[in-house]
């Protein structure tokens, strides 16, 4: 394309830009948010637990009270069909798996994970698949770590770049989001998850930090299938590898769910020793909430499909709109995952923080640019994260559309600026 055509192309991308400006938008794809529409599909779990209906669970204890370590055995057995375990392998929590993630690296900087307290590794590093979760990364750098970007691919992280990294005895643990994962929105094949569950790594204190925070979240009847983390660690006797998290956060409430933490007989013995001195026991009368509102995995399952039918139009309608405005532009290519939170677009290089800035100009809130990266720094700048889950249909039809905008306004602008 010559630079005349550039510059006519520019003019009326500026001027639909302008136009969209001018509309004063509010519009907000920022964080992963369940939307009310989903949040109350959960609201009648409030009434289960009172007067009524009693305090006591199936056990006659009384979650008005003190104890329960290490929570409600209701719903270990739950969580336990979910995540394929067996019920003592579960640790039910408060409403956040992140809180878990950042006790347990606390308690191993202290005092370790089997072996010497964290901290005393001064040059300690940690295996960050990317583009991932941006709170995941924030927890490794506050504790100091030296955070290693390993890349990405539709199957997973790059395993060859893994089993390479973990040679080094300071490495001591990888970010996992195996299922529709953030941003990406991939499920790790199952040759990923067996090379991961053989993994050698020179430090025994090494753990992978397995989030599966979507494991059941599904968008379409035919979702991702994630093979058993642990069953393959236990047949290539790693048993000890993997540290897993999951949580109603996106299921009932994020500010009113439940959190798990699953891991081996060994690890689960070691956490909750630690557990004893640091709660008496955790919120049992959410727990009962929750354990009196899904019976079965297979409540979940279908209440999940409620959801999905609130979810599936939101994707979509950002995927029609790429589709229909970048489709073979050469500018832009997207995921179009069957589950999950958010869509992975990526522009030309040097292209994403403009991108987001456009956007915020005309109204429209994105996920810095860099976010899903250590450090907030993505090196080529060209992916950002879509969340379209908060907004509703006809606010994500318009944000697509400044997006979309945007995406062609930045990259015009670098390319006339390259044949300046």
């Amino acid at each position: 394309m010559s630079k005349d055509e550039l510059l006519k192309k520019f003019k009326d991308i500026k001027s639909e830009y302008e136009h969209l400006r001018s509309m004063h938008l509010s519009l907000d794809m920022s964080r992963g948010k369940p939307g009310f529409d989903n949040m109350d599909l959960s609201v009648d779990m409030f009434d289960l637990v009172g007067n009524d209906t009693g305090y006591k669970n199936i056990s006659g204890i009384d979650c008005r009270n003190y104890g329960g370590l290490d929570g409600l055995y209701e719903l270990k057995t739950l969580f336990g069909e979910i995540l394929e375990l067996e019920p003592d392998q579960i640790i039910v929590g408060g409403n956040s798996s992140l809180n878990m993630m950042f006790d347990t690296i606390a308690q191993a900087m202290t005092h370790g994970m089997g072996a010497e307290p964290w901290f005393e590794c001064k040059d300690r590093k940690f295996l960050c698949p990317v583009p991932g979760y941006d709170r995941h990364f924030a927890i490794t750098e506050y504790f100091g770590f030296k955070m290693i970007p390993v890349a990405m691919d539709e199957n997973g992280p790059d395993m060859d770049a893994v089993e390479e990294l973990i040679k080094d005895s300071s490495v001591k643990g990888i970010w996992c989001v195996p299922k529709y994962s953030n941003p990406e929105g991939i499920t790790y094949s199952d040759e990923v998850v067996r090379r991961m569950a053989h993994l050698k790594p020179a430090a025994q204190d090494f753990r992978i930090f397995w989030d599966n925070a979507y494991v059941v979240h599904d968008l379409y009847d035919e979702g991702d299938r994630l093979l058993n983390l642990y069953t393959e660690c236990v047949k290539a006797g790693n048993p000890d590898l993997p540290i897993i998290f999951a949580s109603t956060s996106k299921i009932t409430f994020p500010g009113a769910g439940v959190a798990v933490e699953a891991a081996s007989p060994n690890n689960v013995a070691m956490l909750k020793g630690r557990m004893k001195y640091q709660t008496i026991g955790p919120d049992k009368l959410n727990q009962l909430r929750h354990a009196r509102m899904f019976r079965t995995a297979e409540d979940v399952k279908k209440h999940m499909k409620r959801h999905a039918e609130i979810l599936r139009p939101k994707f979509e309608s950002v995927l029609n709109e790429l589709e229909k405005e970048l489709k073979d532009s050469g500018i832009a290519r997207w995921t179009t995952p069957k589950g999950g939170y958010f869509i992975s677009l990526w522009v030309l290089n040097g292209c994403a923080k403009r991108v987001v800035q456009l956007c915020a100009n005309a109204g429209m809130i994105l996920t810095p640019a860099g976010a899903p990266f250590p450090y907030g720094y993505d090196s080529e700048d060209s992916n950002i994260r879509i969340a379209p889950s908060y907004p509703s249909v006809e606010e994500i039809e318009k944000a697509s559309k400044v997006l979309c905008t945007a995406v062609k306004y930045a990259a015009l602008e670098k390319l006339l600026s390259d044949n300046a």
